[in-house]
């Protein structure tokens, strides 16, 4: 089958499963180009702290929609559906395979799926933010009332999410849940899932935080709050990089600042598997061992299996 035939692969999964490394040695085995979708390495600078592979550590492959925006700069999701999409088409003229991988779980899909994403204002935003930042339960028990599908799928915590789904049902007088994926991809798409046992990821994530902060990750803030970090709305709010803010401004000191980043991180690895298990397209393979030659043959072998 030529490449222009052959499915593009999603390698999604939590934080710290080892979806990077598998993405290196598909690209490799497969003469692929890697192609972002996790929302954070979309900014330059944020580097230790999403543990955004340096250059000279990426195997020669190309990767793209990495280092796109500023810090002060908003991602936007229908943007990157653009620039995804185009992405696959250029890496498919050049006789590579596109291979997708990052934890965003909405990027994955915006990129590959039938998905349309309502405009916003910026007014509306802001009225609806300060509303939800003053009382997130109540806005999601709102949410509830008027769409309970979309309220089922949006916890509580997420604010985003809240903000967003209200925002849409306000914009387009129709509910939020109208908008959500229905799992039908746009090109035949091969997903893939790294999975790894509670116990172990916890502890994998606790050893990353801490030794992120080991390599300069504080530094590394200090460096992007003179570049305007904590003037932007997404980047200043990212796992971590939030933390480590409070901690430059006194109110957490170090031992706080690297568990609260733990307890949050391991949180949204939860989210994370939470999204990614509602897709009963994607095909698990368990990386709880760690070990990237048996992650990639599994991968292989699961890519040689499905039908395009």
């Amino acid at each position: 089958m030529s490449t222009t035939t052959q499915p593009t692969i999603t390698i999604a999964g939590a934080t710290a499963t080892g979806k990077s490394d598998l993405a290196l040695n598909l690209a490799e085995h497969l003469g692929g180009e890697i192609i972002n979708t996790d929302s954070m390495q979309f900014y330059r600078g944020m580097d230790i702290g999403t543990a955004k592979l340096p250059i000279d550590e990426r195997r020669g492959i190309t990767h793209h929609l990495i280092d796109i925006l500023d810090v002060r700069e908003e991602a936007n999701v229908q943007t990157f559906q653009r620039q995804a999409r185009e992405a696959i088409a250029d890496i498919r003229t050049r006789g590579k395979r596109p291979i997708l991988v990052g934890g965003s779980g909405l990027y994955v899909r915006a990129a590959t799926d039938r998905m349309e994403f309502p405009g916003t204002d910026p007014d509306v935003r802001a009225r609806i933010e300060s509303e939800v930042e003053a009382d997130r339960w109540g806005r999601h028990r709102h949410l509830q009332e008027i769409d309970p599908a979309a309220a089922a799928k949006i916890t509580p915590n997420d604010s985003r999410r809240i903000v967003r789904a209200l925002e849409v049902i306000e914009l387009t007088g129709r509910p939020f849940s109208a908008q959500l994926p229905d799992y039908q991809a746009i090109a035949p798409t091969i997903h893939l899932g790294l999975s790894v046992e509670r116990k172990i990821l916890h502890e994998r994530i606790a050893s990353r935080v801490e030794t992120m902060w080991e390599h300069g990750w504080v530094d590394e803030v200090r460096r992007l709050l003179e570049r305007g970090l904590a003037e932007g709305r997404t980047a200043s709010r990212a796992i971590g990089y939030a933390q480590i803010q409070q901690y430059l401004a006194g109110e957490l000191d170090r031992d706080d600042a690297q568990e609260q980043t733990t307890i949050r991180t391991r949180q949204f690895a939860r989210r994370q598997d939470t999204w990614f298990r509602r897709d009963p397209r994607i095909v698990w393979i368990d990386g709880t061992a760690g070990d990237h030659a048996a992650n990639a043959a599994s991968a292989l072998d699961a890519v040689a299996d499905t039908k395009s």
